[in-house]
């Protein structure tokens, strides 16, 4: 839609940003429609909300923030706390799926990283509510404040600890236990885990799982090794394996490591999966087209970046909040690099 003036002698062209009754018009729909859609309240048929969707993106609409915030009295947007720097970019997928779900609900979002502890991060929440910049807070890091995390403009994940690394569901290792019996089930016997950094939960509790699991179902482990995230890690934890060595299948803390291991192995002479099964975690993009293929373990980041997010929003909209996902966070991705001992 387009519309022209004259400015000295010269014509201009504006083009008109198109509205929430542009979007009706174009879903065939009515704009309180498209507003009960846009504030995420339900009750929509999937065939008005997919005519919607439709209409938003082939109009480019975006909702006008400022009009809506002189309406609302509120300031459209929410905070996206997280602690100190956090190691590796693994987190980035749960703060980028929370970030767009506060885009798709009309509101912009904002990180903010907080170098301290706990009580830092509740006295800059605190203070960034009543200051008014923001609207809600998500915090991924633990807030030391019971006052703060009972506000129903604050939900508390605690999914990253004061110096930024996995606590919580993302340092729960029993799926490696899983991984363990999968490749007992192939006819596995003789393991290798290359542990993570010992500094993180997740690492601790990935070595826990793996000992129980050899433990339980009788079978023989090889050494934990390497401590660290590194490919550097897995790589000399399969180069320095005797020639002679009964392992046939290795555990990686991470696909990183999984990839060196895998290197290694080549450079011994030594097949994979034929000589030895390489299972990793973390569902890198790159593991997918690697030769082989690496077998994994993949974390649903996305979709608890989703979730808590959608429980903010719910929470300062005075909506349900809602249901949890039913799916797991961790799923095993057998791939090439896994198969039977030959």
């Amino acid at each position: 839609m387009n519309d022209h003036s004259e400015r000295k002698g010269v014509a201009v062209s504006r083009t008109k940003r198109p509205t929430i009754r542009d979007v009706a018009a174009a879903a065939a729909v009515s704009h309180q429609t498209v507003s009960r859609f846009l504030r995420n309240a339900g009750g929509l048929r999937p065939e008005t909300s997919a005519a919607i969707e439709k209409a938003i993106a082939e109009l480019d609409y975006r909702p006008d923030l400022k009009a809506r915030s002189m309406r609302t009295r509120r300031t459209e947007t929410l905070a996206v706390v997280i602690s100190g720097t956090p190691r590796g970019d693994l987190y980035l997928r749960e703060l980028a799926a929370a970030c767009g779900v506060a885009h798709e609900a009309g509101y912009r979002s904002e990180v903010v990283i907080i170098v301290g502890d706990s009580q830092a991060r509740a006295s800059r929440i605190a203070d960034l509510l009543s200051d008014g910049q923001v609207d809600g807070v998500l915090s991924l890091a633990p807030v030391g404040s019971a006052q703060v995390r009972a506000d129903p403009r604050v939900v508390v994940t605690e999914d990253l600890d004061d110096g930024g690394r996995n606590i919580g569901v993302f340092a729960d290792g029993a799926t490696l236990g899983e991984v363990v019996r999968y490749l007992a089930d192939l006819g596995h016997q003789h393991f290798l885990h290359v542990a993570g950094d010992p500094g993180f939960a997740s690492a601790r509790n990935r070595i826990v799982a793996y000992e129980d699991a050899i433990q339980r179902l009788g079978l023989t482990s090889h050494g934990v090794v390497g401590h660290s995230w590194s490919a550097e890690a897995g790589h000399d934890a399969v180069a320095d394996l005797p020639s002679d060595s009964a392992v046939t299948a290795v555990i990686t803390a991470n696909d990183t490591a999984a990839f060196g291991a895998i290197r290694a192995a080549v450079d011994r002479g030594w097949s994979v999966p034929g000589r030895l099964s390489v299972f990793g975690w973390d569902d890198q993009a790159a593991g997918r087209f690697a030769i082989p293929a690496l077998s994994t373990v993949a974390v649903d980041r996305e979709a608890r970046g989703r979730h808590v997010m959608e429980l903010l929003i719910a929470s300062i909209e005075s909506r349900p909040a809602p249901p949890t996902p039913t799916a797991d966070v961790y799923r095993l991705v057998p791939r090439e690099s896994t198969a039977r001992p030959s």
